[in-house]
């Protein structure tokens, strides 16, 4: 095998295919090259097939945090587990590969993406497609290809697509599309947006599967180059999981039953009527048949299911639960559901229940990331959970599997280009979905209950948004394009395609696809009903809660922003920390500054207002013609030192302190009194000369004390009582 390498220019950006030099035991594999950005794809398909009735592939992007020159933080000095970047870029590589195997296609496969470089310029997921792709094809595995995936942004400023932007060009931009598909058609799309319409997002779906097409062009000028290097790619043989003709017969003699169970609007009642139709089907079959077809049985029965609910979809335009296509189910739309938190929202639509829960925290307590991307953290963040019970399973509880990962970062995606500032808003806002109940689009739940959560914790939000998923429906020949999707429209539809949006425009979408003939018309209907589907939803959530709270409410921190000049910054701080400390615990904050002096302080009630006032009292300088209210917390013989803010005190002096003249400042003042004092003058070192308002009578003591003692003279040279003392002159001169 000798080693291949083809590099190609492409929308301004330099890319190379390489395959031959690593990993020659896998089945294949291809190092891909962007910029100064590699990474390694390897595939390996098991010798054996497995007795399974679904396609057995697994993905894994393995983060390598050498690839940017750092070492793994923790104790062992490893890389763990996954972050969740690392595996939403593995669902990335999945979602268009999985479709692309043939029916039946039962051995084991295994996609291993390993990131030997980040170049911290150029992403390193988009182009994992690609390399996936080539090595499939140089192992000789049946696939639908090539494959390729790329991102579209949009330039803010002169409106033109660019593929796969740098992270520079990626700030830049107000659309951040994924797509991944063949020459041909798109079959997995991603994005976010900052609310744009939806023909400018057809444009750029256009604009990337032209991209998809020149980097399928590439894939095949580099295979060209390996047959020349290597020989002709012999396809590898694999025994497909086929359907038995007598089986199937058999089964879908029952097509006219199935039908019939299919037709129930309550989820629980349609599955129990199905899986009994389906036992009955199945004991028809001798015990020795359902040993030996077991898996054909099986595989058949969901066939037969299939294709009842399809035909009567494009047949007769009725769903199973009665709906037309472009009906929405029943809504319940509940906001302000929990009683203490920051704020929460209970979202139903038909089967799907989901509540949302708002919880707002200082700047400092947003998520940091620990990735090979150039990312530090995330203010906003969106976690969702799908417990078993919410289908009525049982089921391990635990860490989030890659579904509640890839639900919860588009409801995130969905929401964040509203989400307010830090400068209006310095509060991190962390957003968690509880999927109650599940009978499909509950990550489309889960953005509308958010956003209904976010209002309530009185979020000013930009605009709220919403959600809905479209599915589709291709069956003999004809389309059906369906809104709002239920699970048995989406596990047996062809298309699952979730649009997120504002009354401006879309903020988030994400597809998949089964379809091959997805065309600009079908996208456009799908994009054009998904409007007024979350349109009609919209009204329907802004009926409960038109607009966010205008205030937090009282269970949550509130949160305000001060900015000290940062030479002030020690004196607030304190010695050791002592200063901040006591703020904090006699009045109940918490006090974040930044190295700009940019202070935050967060409490509830008046815990935040009461720091507040105290940070001001210390890097506040007193200025002529301010009064004050002072304690004495000195005296010296020429006047006393007044504490007028805490660490700032200035002199009042004897002559200033009553009306006449005193000796001693104790005939007036003493430690601890309080007194009414004006700011006469700050001189360039900060010291401060102050005066007293409403001065009293000197005492009378020290009045007759000044009249009993004798009046000085002033002595005037030679004055000597009349006589003229002689000056003595030193012996000896």
């Amino acid at each position: 095998m000798q080693k291949v390498t083809h590099e190609f220019d492409l929308y301004g950006k330099h890319y190379a295919l390489e395959a031959g030099e690593l990993a020659k035991q896998a089945t294949g594999s291809c190092l891909v090259t962007c910029g100064e950005s590699k990474v390694l794809l390897t595939t390996v398909v098991s010798k054996e097939r497995k007795d399974y009735d679904f396609f057995p592939l697994t993905v894994d992007f393995i983060e390598k945090m050498y690839a940017v020159g750092r070492i793994p933080g923790g104790y062992l000095k490893r890389e763990a587990r996954p972050s969740e970047k690392a595996t939403l870029t593995a669902r990335l590589i999945d979602r268009p590969l999985r479709p692309s195997f043939p029916d039946g296609f039962r051995n084991e496969v295994q996609v291993v993406a390993t990131p030997l470089v980040a170049d911290q310029v150029n992403s390193v997921d988009t182009i994992c497609v690609m390399a996936a792709s080539v090595a499939l094809t140089v192992g000789g595995v049946p696939f639908e290809g090539p494959l390729a995936c790329v991102r579209i942004g949009r330039d803010v400023n002169t409106g033109e697509f660019m593929v796969n932007p740098t992270y520079e060009e990626r700030d830049n931009s107000d659309l951040d599309l994924e797509l991944a598909g063949s020459a041909t058609f798109i079959s997995m799309l991603e994005a976010g947006a900052h609310e744009i319409s939806e023909e400018d997002m057809l444009a750029a779906m256009a604009f990337g599967q032209e991209a998809i097409a020149a980097f399928c062009e590439e894939q095949r000028a580099f295979f060209a180059k390996w047959e020349e290097a290597n020989g002709p790619i012999q396809q590898r043989e694999y025994v497909l999981d086929e359907p038995i003709p007598e089986v199937h017969e058999r089964i879908f003699a029952h097509f006219d039953q199935m039908s019939a169970a299919l037709k129930d609007a309550d989820k629980a009642a349609r599955v129990s009527k199905v899986e009994e139709l389906k036992d009955a089907i199945r004991a028809e079959f001798s015990e020795d048949e359902q040993v030996e077809w077991a898996r054909p049985i099986a595989t058949q029965l969901k066939a037969l299911e299939k294709h009842a609910m399809r035909l009567m979809v494009v047949q007769t335009g009725e769903r199973v639960d009665g709906r037309a296509a472009d009906e929405v189910r029943p809504l319940m739309v509940k906001p302000n559901y929990l009683p203490r938190v920051h704020g929460s929202g209970l979202f139903q639509r038909g089967q799907t229940q989901v509540l949302s829960i708002c919880t707002l925290g200082m700047l400092n307590e947003w998520q940091r990331l620990d990735t090979i991307e150039p990312v530090d953290g995330k203010r906003y963040i969106h976690h969702y959970n799908f417990p078993p019970f919410c289908t009525g399973e049982t089921g391990r509880m635990g860490a989030p599997k890659r579904r509640e990962l890839g639900h919860g970062a588009l409801a995130e995606r969905a929401l964040l280009p509203v989400i307010p500032s830090e400068d209006d808003f310095p509060y991190a806002i962390r957003v968690v979905s509880e999927v109650m109940e599940s009978n499909g689009s509950s990550s489309m739940a889960s953005t509308c209950g958010s956003t209904l959560a976010l209002m309530d914790a009185g979020v000013p939000l930009v605009r709220p948004v919403s959600g809905v998923a479209m599915g589709l429906i291709q069956e003999e020949g004809e389309t059906v394009v369906l809104t709002d999707i239920q699970g048995v429209e989406d596990f047996l539809g062809d298309m699952d395609f979730k649009v997120c949006g504002t009354t401006k425009g879309i903020t988030a979408m994400q597809m998949d696809n089964k379809a091959t003939g997805l065309t600009p018309e079908i996208l456009r209907q799908a994009l054009m009903q998904a409007h007024e589907g979350r349109m009609f939803i919209l009204d329907t959530m802004l009926d409960a809660i038109p607009n966010p709270r205008e205030d937090t409410k009282e269970s949550a921190p509130k949160i305000i922003s001060l900015s000290i000049p940062q030479d002030k910054i020690r004196e607030v701080i304190g010695s050791g920390g002592k200063v901040i400390r006591g703020i904090q615990d006699d009045t109940g904050a918490t006090i974040d500054i930044q190295e700009d002096g940019t202070v935050f302080i967060a409490g509830v009630a008046d815990a935040a207002t009461d720091a507040a006032d105290r940070i001001k009292a210390i890097v506040k300088v007193p200025e002529p013609g301010e009064e004050y209210m002072g304690r004495i917390v000195g005296i010296q013989p020429f006047g006393a030192f007044v504490e007028l803010l805490p660490g700032k005190d200035g002199l009042l002096h004897i002559s200033r302190m009553a009306k006449g003249r005193i000796d001693k400042v104790e005939d007036v003042l003493s430690v601890g009194d309080e007194v009414h004092v004006r700011v006469l003058e700050v001189d360039e070192k900060g010291k401060v000369s102050l005066d007293r308002i409403d001065k009293p009578e000197a005492p009378a003591a020290a009045k007759k004390e000044n009249e009993a003692r004798p009046t000085r003279r002033t002595r005037r040279p030679g004055d000597n009582g009349g006589e003229r003392r002689p000056r003595r002159r030193h012996e000896g001169k």
